[in-house]
Order: C-alpha cells, then structure tokens, then sequence
C-alpha cells in the first residue's frame, strides 16, 4: 500500500515600493518586493513567513544586501 506524499507551496506576491541606491550592474533603480511563503502538508498549515527581496527595475537581476 501506497502513501502519497502531499506537500504544497504557496508563494504570494504581498507589496512593492521603491528602494534606496541603484543596481551595481547596470545602474538601475532597485525595488523591495515582499513575498508570502505558505507551506501545507495534507491540507494542514505548517508554516507562513513573509520575506522582502531586493531587485533591479531595468535588469531583474535579485539584488543580495551583505551586512557588515
């Protein structure tokens, strides 16, 4: 007998808004963009963390802040 592995990921886009600096690539703007992760197992809610994540407006490339 089979048990099937039931597991969904849920990833929502919340807000976006203009972030300070520009893009070390291409000298774009850069944008914060804050994310919604809602994880399930079998229809049971395990996990909701929000995340902010940092990209360029005219490359999309997903920017890393390092912390000194």
């Amino acid at each position: 007998m089979r048990l099937p592995y039931v597991c969904d990921e849920e990833e929502k886009e919340l807000s976006r808004q203009e972030a300070p600096g520009a893009c070390p690539r291409c000298g774009g703007k850069v944008e914060a963009v804050d994310y919604s992760h809602k994880w399930r197992l079998c229809f049971v809610p395990v996990c909701d963390i929000v995340k902010r994540r940092y990209k360029c407006t005219l490359c999309s490339k997903r920017l890393v802040i390092l912390y000194s």
